[in-house]
């Protein structure tokens, strides 16, 4: 996020790909494999990463659930420390700077900042926001930059592995060139390791920290791998790139199947000029897959609509503030104090592995499954399904009792099931062996119109819409489309289906909330390619293997 008004000199970097302008904190620009951990030690000496899940020194889960606060723009506001953990929190990311672009907050700053975390029993995230926008915004610093800064404070840092999280630089690359970003974070985090650092390290994602073409999700696995402790945590920051479901669950599911540990690092929910975040899905994912979050931001933005509490009082909660704290899946439902504090289960045994699976009711787009229970000396609070395709796993489910219904699926299609259980310490247990499923044939496709149009495109790549109308009498579900590119586009990401592409030859499957088209209704697909200097718009489509309309 950016500085408040007092501090903004005005920032320059358009979403020229969006065609949206920055402004100060109100919002953000617009929009693997499992990583090999047995062969590295793990610094456990405090806040580490473990088999893909941020975990205390005991080995229990530790679930972010907190607020970010502007603390080097407002650094006399430290009481915010006590009124947010009042209200539940049990983590904050505090803003500071390291002299590039805002004067840098002195180690004995920091020192009490952490103190006051502690005196306050939060968890610390603390991060350096010179770097927002680098190589778009041209007053920002660099990574480098900020490991030196936090290599200048190590002697206060050095023993509070238990209570802080560095998060290296906020959002440290715009829109321009966002692939530039791999290499620098890299650097970063073996600078930091190399000065002998242990904490959990924290990096964000490119695009302003939103990741809208893929970089930090395509690249997660080598900046992880580069990392010798493997206490690294990736942060996507989620804005109105996130303003659908299927985006967000794509994007929390890509990390959670590949084992490699995310949290929302910040995220809005207002609608604001360049869209509608959709926070119920951000709030509501990350609660099923014990996922961290960190909402932007407790107060002093310089477009107040994000602002948590209205002039830092927490008895004036805005709108987002009351949702944040009270709503759905919000603090005081979800978070935990840190075990450090005394908030741990003294639960250190994972649940037994649930039985094979046993498929029954399967349709052409669901199937629901079954198992023998898993056994805990505590107690099994839960159960995630996830879908297997080689390495990768996919949740695609979650249930309290050992059962659960899998929709969204393409008709016609092998798919591979296993569960694991959880219990209420965040353990989890070893995965079920697999249970494969060939779901049904699809209803008739009847008739059909498909609508493709180049939504915007750029140098290199471009964002596409596919809109699905079943012009028939009849609802159409299960349905597979199919088309051809002439000139070696190729897809990177997609929400609203799943796609598989072969040369030009792209099948696209639906989401779970795409699945069924009523008769004269419409389904639409998002998605991002790559492509070259020509991009021609393919003519013909099947659903179904029949041929449909286009326009």
């Amino acid at each position: 996020m950016r500085p408040p008004r007092s501090v903004l000199t005005a920032l320059a970097g358009l979403l020229a790909l969006f065609g949206l302008a920055l402004t100060a904190p109100a919002a953000h620009a617009a929009q693997p494999s499992r990583p090999s951990q047995s062969s590295r030690p793990l610094a456990a000496t405090g806040l580490h990463i473990s088999d893909g899940r941020l975990v205390e020194r005991d080995g229990d889960d530790f679930v972010m659930r907190g607020v970010n606060h502007a603390h080097t723009w407002y650094p006399g506001e430290l009481q915010s420390l006590a009124d947010i953990k009042a209200l539940g929190a049990n983590t904050v990311r505090v803003v500071l700077a390291d002299g590039h672009r805002w004067a840098a907050n002195s180690a004995s700053d920091v020192a009490n900042v952490v103190a006051q975390c502690k005196a306050n029993r939060l968890i610390c995230v603390l991060e350096v926001h010179d770097t927002t926008g680098y190589g778009e915004d041209a007053a920002a610093g660099t990574l480098d930059q900020a490991a030196d800064y936090w290599i200048g404070l190590k002697d206060v840092l050095a023993g509070q592995e238990d209570y802080v999280v560095i998060n290296i630089g906020n959002e440290p690359w715009g829109n321009t060139e966002p692939a530039g970003w791999t290499d620098p974070t890299i650097a970063a985090v073996k600078k930091l390791r190399a000065a002998g650092f242990q904490h959990t390290i924290m990096v964000d994602a490119p695009n302003w920290g939103q990741d809208w073409q893929g970089v930090m999700r395509a690249d997660a696995q080598a900046v992880y791998a580069a990392d010798p402790t493997g206490n690294l945590l990736f942060s996507i920051h989620m804005y109105s790139v996130f303003d659908t479901a299927q985006e967000i669950t794509d994007y929390l599911n890509a990390f959670v199947g590949a084992r490699l540990p995310l949290v929302i690092g910040e995220f809005g929910g207002p609608a604001d000029q360049w869209g509608d975040p959709d926070e119920d899905t951000m709030m509501a994912a990350a609660q099923q897959l014990r996922l961290g979050w960190l909402a932007w931001s407790w107060s002093g933005n310089t477009d107040p609509v994000l602002d948590l509490a209205t002039d830092f009082d927490p008895t004036r909660l805005s709108a987002w503030g009351e949702r944040i704290f009270h709503g759905v899946d919000g603090i005081a439902q979800t978070a935990k104090e840190a075990g450090v504090y005394g908030g741990g289960s003294g639960d250190t045994r994972a649940p037994t592995a649930p039985g094979t699976p046993v498929a029954s009711a399967v349709t052409a787009s669901s199937v629901t499954l079954t198992w023998p229970a898993s056994t805990d000396d505590v107690g099994v609070s839960g159960y995630d399904v996830v879908r297997v395709s080689g390495t990768t796993e996919t949740a695609v489910a979650a249930s309290t009792a050992p059962t659960a219904t899998v929709t969204g699926l393409g008709a016609s299609t092998a798919y591979t099931f296993a569960v694991y259980a959880r219990d209420a310490a965040g353990h989890r247990s070893a995965r079920s062996a697999t249970v494969t499923v060939t779901t049904g044939a699809g209803t008739p496709t009847g008739t059909c119109s498909v609508g493709y149009r180049v939504v915007g495109q750029w140098p290199g790549g471009f964002q596409g819409e596919l809109v699905l109308r079943n012009t028939g009498t009849a609802a159409l579900t299960g349905w597979t489309l199919a088309f051809t590119y002439a000139d070696g586009q190729a897809l990177s990401s997609m929400w609203g289906g799943t796609y598989a592409q072969s040369g030009g030859a792209v099948t696209v499957k639906p989401a779970a909330y795409t699945a069924t088209v009523p008769a004269g209704g419409s389904v639409t697909v998002g998605f991002l390619a790559s492509k070259g200097a020509t991009n021609t718009v393919p003519t013909a489509f099947t659903v179904n293997g029949t041929a449909c309309a286009t326009g």
